[in-house]
């Protein structure tokens, strides 16, 4: 017999979408997104969806709450652009006033989850950890580049605002795509939710690799300047 995934042990990609209904339509909402979740789970990477209760508000309306877990960002994301959900998003306009959505998976955002407005004020690891992890990222990024800008010339005749504009794109672009992915899969026994207490071994082998890395890169350095 094959054994079922263990789901508490999924590091999910996830969508929280929340939709604004009006309590009329409450029953063709259900319909519709019913037929919105089939479309998820025929999607390759479905974990699974979560359903909250509506939130009764004012002026006749509900709020619903889903959340959506893919097993990793690329699957997520196929959902999210494919044909068929924009297909069946256009049917719902009729019953749903609007809606909007917060993915979880990479890029500014996606460095460190957080949530405000509830018990769990964040999903993320503690500030001093989401601190020296982008420090961590970003050194290197900056002091490349600008060795490589300096050493080939680049943007030398250009203005201050402009050469800062394409420095700040060139760095923002590496490190949300490439050396933040890196560092926190990397980090990630060390970087767990601020609310989820991890082991003493785990704290120290986190700060003390991160801060000796820190070390490292400023010797390294120094001796190439």
């Amino acid at each position: 017999m094959e054994a079922l995934p263990d789901h508490n042990n999924i590091r999910y990609s996830s969508v929280v979408v929340e939709y604004i209904v009006p309590k009329q339509k409450s029953w063709a909402f259900r319909g519709w997104h019913a037929q919105l979740i089939r479309s998820a789970r025929d999607s390759s990477g479905f974990v699974r969806v979560d359903r909250h209760r509506p939130l009764n508000c004012k002026d006749g309306v509900l709020k619903w709450y889903w959340v959506v877990h893919f097993d990793q960002p690329e699957h997520l994301n196929q959902w999210l652009a494919s044909k068929e959900r924009e297909a069946i998003l256009q049917q719902g306009r009729d019953i749903f006033e609007s809606y909007r959505f917060k993915s979880f998976t990479t890029g500014l955002e996606g460095w460190f989850s957080r949530r405000s407005g509830t018990e769990m004020d964040s999903l993320g690891p503690a500030a001093w950890k989401q601190i020296l992890s982008v420090v961590l990222a970003l050194y290197p990024v900056i002091m490349v580049q600008d060795r490589i800008f300096e050493y080939f010339g680049i943007m030398e005749d250009w203005s201050m605002a402009s050469a800062m504009w394409v420095n700040l794109m060139i760095t923002s672009s590496i490190l949300t795509f490439v050396v933040m992915p890196f560092v926190v899969r990397v980090l990630d026994f060390w970087l767990q939710p601020a609310h989820q207490e991890i082991s003493v071994r785990a704290e120290v082998l986190g700060t003390s690799s991160t801060l000796l890395a820190m070390g490292a890169m400023v010797l390294l350095f120094n001796i190439l300047a």
